[in-house]
């Protein structure tokens, strides 16, 4: 039988080490697919359960040098990490500016300072990089390299050769300063690299929070909710989470569903109407029996959604991780063959050595640490002065290549709630209408009404209200009956009347009646209406050659009426949570490449399934934990800031590569035949990372589009 699992993984480091885990784990007989993501450190497998067992996964895994934890410790043994992290990287740094200051600048150089060099560099080799030479050490003995075993054999021969060197030789180079920068640099970047996968997993745990604690049943017992059973009936009180999905059998009013919908407008429930678990009850009393519970409420999908989509997602190969693979063992074996040559051809041993460490310390990534972590902090820095918020190198690497945007449109492209847009009266005063209308709904809860009551500034008294379920209300303002509502509420409904809601609806937006003594006089319209920047936000995608798409939960006529004043064509309505994710893989079946912007719980699974996830930071907390990318001001103008800037810094970065592996390449001949005697290596490799430094600078002069 077809199955699937989920593994926790605990030891990989970088792209290589999960290629080679997903390599391992695609080798077993009965695997059909197994993705391992290097974000979330989690093997998702799709295997035949008749041929292979996930215990046999753990023991592959296991076999290889990584570990599978239990599911409890994971998220704990996660934070230890970025402790342990943290520790070494303080302790590298603290120790490091100290040695380097000694080392470079001449001023500060006294006799012996070779002897302090060495005491403060002992214990970043010792300490702050024992993560690298374990990784080294374990990936040596499974036959393998990674860029970790370049940085321990780099900072460890840098480090002997100059104890060496200042016991043994009068007047040495030595180059501590080298050893302990490279640890030092390289555990910056270990550290984003553990705060991101820690983030990886904060939309589940936020879309957990969403559901309610407890529930209260009929007869007052209060209860959690994870005690809740399929046929029981429960109280919803006016503004309390509805406990778990049900039906509605006693009671009536409106719910807002926004939060897994997407709808603006509050969903009016009677009995026998479906409600969702996690919605809110706006202004009524409802008793619903429950129908799904557990594993089983639409909630509870939406986060296997969300949990099945990151896992799915293919792992992230940075690009410094694949050219390891070879550069790594070419680079010691350059070394084994320079030490050798130069013993052959009867040169001492310190000449051997000396040529043998130059080609090591030249080839040190030194400028490799530098080149991820200094273009995202840069990159970072002024995307947050521009309000985008960008999670990571991982995300840039998505952008490289994207060529359709999709839109959500209640709070994405359109405020996200009800507004007084218009009022028609084919025979009467407007004025006066509205201003009875609006104090009588003054007197109600319902975001409706609260949207008509802020149509005027003045409320008059009301006497006499009543909230008529599922029609409208009717009251007394200044001696005259008032009724705001649907058709059914109204004894008469002129023709003229009701062409004008009518006309009113075909736009899209909400129409409601108002009229005294039972007869209809007017339309009062709501819609949510369009922000002011969506427009020049879509036009400015246009002109960077990407397609735009509307998705929406919406009805097709709402929807359409959002999209034609803003240029979009592609329009797909009326789709649930899941629907959305179905339609960001149709398109990526398709061939394309697609960034997602959302704002809603309902978002957050088509969010994390996009090769670009881009949320409005007025939205949700789980469609921003959810997403790579989040726009803080909710301009949607931003989605094309966004979009550039991460272009921009990941270009950076593939630059800031290409120079860091081009200085070491271009210098280890030159170090092999002793033309770059290991000082002039430490200072080349000292060049290569001021270039690294300043080409990342250059980000700060990036310019929004918007101005």
């Amino acid at each position: 039988m077809r199955t699937r699992v989920d593994l926790p993984v605990e030891g990989m480091t970088c792209g290589a080490c999960s290629a080679k885990v997903a390599r391992t784990l695609d080798g077993l007989d009965g695997v059909e697919v197994a993705n391992v993501s290097l974000a979330s450190a989690r093997a998702t497998v799709v295997f035949d359960d008749d041929r292979v067992s996930a215990a046999e996964f753990e023991a592959a895994i296991a076999g290889i040098g990584y570990s599978v934890p239990e599911r409890d410790d994971h998220d704990e043994n996660e934070q230890a990490w970025i402790r342990t992290v943290t520790r070494r990287l303080v302790v590298g740094a603290v120790l490091t500016i100290p040695v380097m200051a000694v080392s470079m600048v001449m001023a500060l150089q006294f006799d012996g300072w070779e002897w302090l060099a060495l005491a403060l560099t002992a214990p970043v080799v010792a300490y702050s990089g024992i993560g690298f030479h374990t990784s080294a050490f374990t990936n040596a003995r499974h036959g393998s390299v990674n860029m970790d075993t370049l940085v321990s054999i780099g900072s460890l021969a840098a480090f002997l050769w100059s104890t060496v060197a200042l016991l043994a030789i009068d007047d040495p180079h030595v180059y501590f300063e080298t050893a302990a920068a490279i640890i030092t640099l390289i555990l910056l970047g270990k550290y984003f690299e553990a705060r991101a996968k820690r983030r990886s997993g904060e939309a589940l745990r936020a879309l957990a929070d969403l559901g309610a604690r407890t529930a209260t049943l009929e007869d007052g017992t209060e209860l959690p909710v994870e005690d809740l059973a399929v046929g029981m009936r429960f109280v919803v009180r006016p503004g309390e989470k509805i406990a778990t999905d049900g039906r509605v059998v006693d009671g009536s009013s409106a719910v807002d569903e926004s939060m897994l919908t997407g709808e603006a407008v509050p969903v009016d429930k009677v009995p026998d109407d479906e409600v969702i678990g996690a919605t809110v009850n706006a202004d009524g009393r409802l008793v619903v029996e429950a129908t799904r519970v557990g594993a089983d409420t639409a909630l509870s999908q939406i986060v296997r959604m969300v949990d099945e989509a990151q896992g799915d997602a293919a792992p992230v190969q940075r690009l410094a991780d694949r050219v390891s693979s070879v550069f790594v063992p070419i680079v010691m074996g350059i070394a084994a063959l320079t030490l050798a040559g130069w013993f052959v051809t009867g040169h001492s041993a310190e000449d051997a050595f000396t040529a043998s460490v130059a080609v090591l310390i030249i080839a040190c990534p030194c400028a490799l640490g530098l080149a991820t972590p200094t273009a995202i902090m840069v990159g970072t820095g002024r995307g947050a002065q521009l309000g985008v918020l960008i999670k990571g190198g991982e995300v840039l690497e998505r952008t490289r290549s994207v060529d359709t945007v999709v839109f959500d449109k209640t709070g994405t492209l359109t405020e996200g709630r009800m507004q007084l847009v218009d009022v028609t009266v084919p025979d009467g005063d407007e004025t006066a209408l509205l201003r009875a209308a609006a104090s009588l709904e003054a007197m109600s809860e319902h975001p409706i009404a609260r949207a008509i009551a802020a149509g005027v500034d003045e409320h008059d008294r009301v006497e006499d209200f009543e909230n008529q379920r599922g029609r409208g209300v009717v009251g007394t303002v200044a001696g005259t009956e008032v009724r705001v509502g649907r058709r059914l509420l109204f004894d008469d409904v002129p023709d003229d009347v009701e062409d004008a809601a009518v006309a009113q609806e075909a736009q899209g937006r909400t129409a409601v009646l108002a009229g005294r003594g039972g007869r209809a006089e007017g339309v009062l319209s709501l819609a949510d209406t369009v922000k002011d920047e969506a427009a020049e936000a879509v036009r400015s995608l246009r002109d960077m050659d990407l397609d735009i798409v509307l998705l929406t939960g919406d009805n097709q006529r709402t929807a359409e009426a959002v999209a034609e004043p803003l240029g979009i064509t592609r329009v797909r309505a009326e789709v649930l949570p899941d629907d959305k994710l179905d339609q960001i893989r149709t398109l990526q079946d398709e061939g394309r490449v697609v960034a997602m912007v959302g704002d809603g719980v309902n978002d957050a699974p088509a969010l994390a399934q996009a090769d670009l996830g881009i949320a409005i930071g007025t939205g949700t907390d789980v469609a921003i934990e959810a997403s790579d990318l989040t726009l803080v001001s909710g301009d949607p103008r931003g989605v094309a800031d966004a979009i550039a800037l991460s272009r921009r810094t990941l270009s950076t970065i593939k630059g800031n590569l290409f120079w860091a592996f081009a200085y070491n390449t271009a210098a280890i001949p030159l170090a092999a035949f002793g033309l770059l005697v290991p000082m002039i290596a430490a200072g080349a490799m000292g060049f290569s990372s001021v270039f690294v430094v300043t080409n990342s600078l250059r980000l700060r002069r990036f310019r929004s589009r918007r101005a």
